[in-house]
């Protein structure tokens, strides 16, 4: 790789780390104010939180980098121009596709770094995720419940709490057990204290009531209490075993579910399977879209808008009709091979347009001046 490979690559390498960066950063900012809640109001710790938003890292990263990959050659590529540093360049012989090479070596670095996403790293952030949430909600009550409203732990217990005082514990407990249906249970109590014990939860209560309704005999006891122990640990119906999304499956499970699945989760298995192994190729589309634009012409003075906005209008274009055909997929699996058109359509084309290297995109050969006789 000569100085000048190194110098287009180094350039669009940076730009490419500080986007997918300050992308990356604004929309996990931007969802971890949403886990916010679990410490604000939910009681969970400070640890948890920072696991919890680093977990959903990945996804954004998977999605930022092959934007960041078009931004990084479009931006170096319109300075080069602009700088006369392309004009230089291609003074001295090098050709499109000799311009091209740094960007598909980008674009390589970019397909790994996706790769490694697609195959690990994404499937096992969100099946860590998701377990840590199954976990909060099948064992950390207080977690779920919101003041001011009527929280349905399953569907034999309702809780209603009106506040929370700055030491964590409620104010204002209304709790609704109807785990023994012919003698439901209500509990009132002024104030009360989660509590989290190997057994599983507590509510311990202070200074309230505890009403019975026996609906054999018609009669209704009734218990004042100063302190009372309500005991959750045989609240929660879900499953010892929790079905896992395509989503947090590694690429074997995707293509080789079990023999068992009914057609339709086969194929949404197949789907995520396949754009798994498409979001990587799409930083190569991705890398030759603004190059097709620049490139390619004669040089203008007045810079490069139009085709800069022309880059930006044929990679959204792309990204719409990939969506579409994701949606088709989802539906139909005669599609699938559509995906992989949709996504290579661009880097063919581009590279095409690259090796003929005489689109000018509108823009027009100055002419020479006619010679007299």
């Amino acid at each position: 790789m000569g100085s000048l490979d190194r110098y287009i690559l180094r350039q669009c390498f940076g730009v490419m780390i500080f986007v997918t960066g300050a992308l990356s950063a604004a929309i996990w900012l931007a969802q971890s104010l949403r886990l916010i809640d679990l410490i604000v109001n939910r009681g969970l710790s400070v640890e948890v939180f920072f696991y919890l938003a680093l977990l959903i890292l990945p996804r954004f990263l998977d999605i930022v980098l092959p934007i960041g990959v078009f931004i990084a050659v479009l931006f170096t590529f319109n300075r080069l121009t602009a700088e006369s540093e392309l004009v230089v360049m291609r003074s001295v012989g090098l050709s499109h596709l000799a311009l091209a090479k740094p960007v598909l070596i980008l674009a390589g670095i970019a397909l790994l770094m996706l790769m490694s996403l697609s195959v690990y790293f994404l499937p096992a952030s969100n099946r860590a995720f998701k377990d840590l949430q199954f976990e909060i909600r099948n064992r950390f009550v207080s977690s779920l419940i919101q003041e001011g409203t009527f929280t349905t732990i399953s569907d034999k217990l309702t809780i209603y709490i009106r506040s929370r005082d700055e030491r964590g514990e409620v104010v204002g407990l209304l709790i609704n057990d109807n785990r023994e249906p012919q003698r439901p249970v209500t509990i009132l109590a002024e104030r009360g204290l989660f509590a989290e014990t190997p057994a599983g939860s507590r509510i311990v209560m202070v200074n309230g009531n505890r009403q019975q309704f026996d609906s054999e005999t018609r009669k209704l006891s009734l218990l004042t209490f100063d302190r009372y122990t309500l005991d959750l640990g045989s609240l929660h119906d879900a499953p010892v075993v929790r079905f896992r999304e395509p989503q947090e499956r590694f690429l074997g499970e995707l293509f080789f579910p079990p023999a068992d699945a009914d057609p339709a989760l086969r194929l949404a298995f197949t789907v995520e399977g396949h754009q798994r192994l498409l979001i990587p190729l799409s930083a190569l589309s991705f890398s030759l879209i603004p190059l097709a634009c620049l490139l390619p012409g004669e040089f203008s003075r007045r810079g490069q808008l139009k085709r800069a906005l022309l880059a930006i209008v044929v990679a959204f274009f792309f990204e719409l009709l990939d969506i579409g055909v994701n949606d088709l997929a989802s539906r139909s699996a005669a599609v699938i091979p559509l995906m992989y058109a949709t996504d290579l359509l661009p880097f063919i084309l581009g590279l095409g347009i690259l090796m003929r290297g005489n689109l000018r995109f509108g823009f027009r050969r100055p002419r020479l001046a006619a010679s007299t006789a």
